[in-house]
């Protein structure tokens, strides 16, 4: 019957054939978009790049230059009051249901001049997919009624909602607001779930901000990441070359001395050296210091955990004065609070500093903490030393 479309299907098999085509469209936003477009973390054969192109002018009327300057813009001003779309400044309602406005308000010609260098710019970009991007989600419309009949309405209106719903939304809102940290990056940025199906591994937002060029968004071995898992496949066929995913480190057993390899492995491997700090040196500190910490209360406990794994332009005024009244009371998370913030500071001037002078930086930061009297240190100066270069692997 004419209601049904030319496919005739019944409820279910629409329901199955929208998933499916909502997953294509999170597909083309993460891997062409995403990791190709923004981060160049991957390149992508002509072909494929077109057909996410196209498929993205169909059912979004997104603009690529558009769409990356502002990610772009968001990754160098986040948490700030030019970041486009940051929940910490704005609020996260604003961000979670305002999202695609955000979106709009943010594509001004000063930022896609600034931010949207790289992207195309031949015939068809110029002519129709930029200058007729409306146009695309027309003929979405006509394409989705004719296939499922009445039910393409309710197919089209899904597709519609799905980025603005879900990316712009939730991860833009979401993902600097609520789930876990792996990382301590410089932002709020975190993971909603390890498992990163229904947005394609954008889930996993922290990983992203920390190793933002890295065309792989899982970093722990129990975390999911589905656009992975398709740049594999495209990889496979030849339609894919991985450029990045993440730093190259590893440990060398045994090994005792620092030397530039060791620097250059930590410096670029920085969040995760940091990471195990928190776990080797602050968390047991805490807990052979809990029973003095919950002497003054319980609250204060729970609360040092996480001041004391923070980057301090993230910890709020109010919650410094109370981690400076701890840390004045017990010497021995003062002295590990002190000796990560200097960890710190030698990665921020790691890229103004000559090569010897990082690593005299780093020898006299192990100098102290072996010095320190503190076991969790002075063990953890010794796997600072084992830290090495290796070479890049095939993904």
């Amino acid at each position: 019957m004419w209601y049904q479309g030319l496919l005739a299907w019944n409820g279910w098999q629409v329901l199955l054939a929208t998933l499916l085509l909502t997953h294509v469209t999170i597909i083309s936003v993460t891997i062409y978009l995403h990791r190709h477009s923004a981060h160049n973390a991957l390149d992508l054969h002509p072909a494929l790049a077109h057909f996410f192109r196209f498929w993205l002018w169909l059912t979004t009327g997104m603009v690529t230059k558009e769409w990356t300057a502002i990610h772009r813009k968001h990754h160098a001003k986040c948490e700030t009051d030019e970041d486009p779309h940051s929940p910490v400044v704005q609020g996260i309602g604003k961000v979670l249901f305002e999202g695609a406005e955000l979106y709009r308000v943010a594509a001004t010609p000063e930022t896609l001049k600034r931010y949207g260098q790289r992207t195309p710019y031949d015939w068809i970009e110029r002519h129709l997919y930029s200058k007729h991007h409306s146009l695309g989600i027309g003929l979405m419309a006509v394409i989705d009624i004719l296939l499922f009949g009445v039910l393409g309405i309710t197919v089209w209106a899904v597709q519609m909602m799905w980025i603005p719903l879900f990316a712009a939304g939730l991860i833009n809102g979401a993902g600097h607001y609520w789930g876990y940290r792996n990382f301590d990056c410089a932002d709020n940025a975190r993971n909603l779930v390890p498992w990163g199906i229904l947005i394609g591994g954008e889930e996993l937002h922290n990983n992203h901000h920390t190793y933002p060029n890295s065309a792989k968004l899982s970093a722990k071995p129990w975390e999911f990441d589905l656009g992975w898992m398709w740049i594999r496949i495209f990889s496979a066929l030849g339609l894919a070359k991985v450029k990045s995913t993440g730093p190259i480190a590893h440990k060398v057993p045994g090994k005792a001395v620092l030397d530039v390899d060791t620097v250059m492995a930590i410096v670029n491997n920085r969040f995760r050296v940091m990471a195990e700090y928190r776990k080797t040196v602050l968390l047991p500190a805490l807990k052979q210091e809990k029973a003095n910490i919950i002497a003054n209360g319980r609250s204060l406990y729970r609360r040092a955990k996480k001041w004391l794994a923070r980057d301090a332009v993230l910890i709020e005024p109010s919650e410094k004065q109370r981690l400076e009244d701890l840390l004045a009371r017990n010497v021995v998370l003062r002295t590990i609070h002190e000796k990560s913030q200097e960890l710190q500071v030698i990665w921020r001037r790691s890229p103004g500093m000559k090569l010897q002078d990082k690593l005299q930086a780093l020898a006299d930061w192990c100098g102290q903490a072996e010095a320190s009297g503190i076991q969790y240190l002075a063990e953890f100066s010794t796997t600072l030393k084992s830290y090495s270069l290796k070479p890049a692997a095939a993904p």
